[in-house]
């Protein structure tokens, strides 16, 4: 989710997922408490009342850990989808690898090839989605795919190729939210079959050369809470992290019970 829903927001967001929606079969609502947000439990709790959504996908920060039990109490299944971890870089900080000759930074590649990557690097990625038996996860998986050819569409995407430069050496790439602040990396991953060569770093560097081009001042990047791997990754590059916040799927208890 945009950095600005999750950490900056001042108040309780409430927003229709049509595309979700569409995808899973059910209509899905995403309710947001931001860590800048004094939003209390009874808003929240009036907000899910209020839904008529089939699912109420709902974040809220970590350290309001008490409010999960109430939640359960709605009427509807309160199903937990892990945790959603923020970090941050001040741009010009990094700890940038040394530059190599066989690696080169460019545009998105073809959408085809795009659609190929989300598929090979997430395809086993255990998002939130995954927690709640309604949605299906070849479905979970095509969503990524239409968020990475959104960014795309939106010239906010790169890739990290290897020495030959055509479609064949593809070997990592980072889709982007961009304003005049800073840099969201959304997506970002190396091919497995490249895995644990250090190439990880070298997309972090692109990212952060193209921030500081643009005189913004930071890169923000998140997962989810389970991803230690990656959050190493981030800690050795420079990031700090920032925010933690829940993920909860409030959902019709009828469907998880083939009532319809």
């Amino acid at each position: 989710m945009a950095w600005h829903d999750v950490i900056e927001a001042p108040t309780l967001r409430a927003q229709e997922s049509p595309l979700e929606s569409a995808r899973f079969g059910c209509s899905v609502e995403r309710l947001t408490v931001s860590a800048a947000s004094e939003t209390p439990l009874v808003a929240v709790r009036e907000a899910i009342l209020g839904s008529t959504a089939d699912v109420v996908i709902l974040r809220y920060p970590a350290e309001r850990i008490g409010w999960f039990a109430p939640l359960t109490g709605l009427g509807r299944t309160a199903v937990f989808a892990d945790s959603l971890v923020y970090w941050r870089l001040s741009a010009g900080r990094g700890r940038a690898p040394a530059p190599s000759h066989e690696l080169s930074v460019t545009a998105a590649p073809g959408i085809a090839a795009v659609e190929a990557l989300v598929a090979d690097i997430f395809s086993a990625y255990g998002c939130h989605y995954l927690a709640n038996p309604l949605f299906d996860p070849a479905q979970a998986l095509a969503g990524y795919q239409e968020w990475a050819l959104r960014s795309v569409a939106e010239d906010g995407c790169l890739a990290l190729r290897g020495p030959d430069g055509n479609g064949s050496s593809l070997l990592a790439f980072a889709t982007l939210d961009e304003d005049a602040d800073r840099s969201e990396i959304l997506l970002a991953g190396v091919v497995p079959a490249q895995q644990g060569r250090g190439l990880y770093a070298h997309l972090l560097k692109a990212v952060e050369d193209r921030t500081l081009a643009r005189d913004a001042r930071e890169v923000v990047i998140s997962t989810q809470g389970h991803n230690t791997r990656v959050q190493r990754a981030w800690a050795r590059y420079g990031f700090e992290p920032v925010q933690t916040l829940l993920t909860v799927h409030l959902v019709r208890s009828p469907l998880l019970h083939g009532q319809g």
